[in-house]
């Protein structure tokens, strides 16, 4: 594992101690406000749909800049990789 990946597997597994992530849904998690944070996301662990799946949980491949995870509004610019696209 490299700094990188561990600097990210310590980032989000910060949030979801925290339990930030787990108890919003989307909709609601945007009113509260968060933001889709894209390419930093572990095979498995997206939030919502992507692209060839419907669900959350079913990222295939680490750090895909086309999945995302849901952090507090501010925090995407702080990990590395980390990318807010606009809606």
């Amino acid at each position: 594992m490299t700094n990188r990946d561990k600097v990210i597997a310590a980032a989000v597994s910060g949030l979801f101690a925290v339990g930030t992530l787990g108890a919003l849904s989307q909709a609601g998690a945007q009113d509260a406000d968060m933001e889709k944070c894209y390419g930093v996301v572990k095979a498995g662990k997206n939030d919502c749909a992507g692209p060839g799946h419907t669900c959350q949980g079913q990222a295939r491949v680490d750090d895909d800049p086309n999945e995302f995870i849901l952090v507090p509004a501010g925090t995407c610019d702080r990990l590395t990789g980390g990318e807010v696209k606009e809606s």
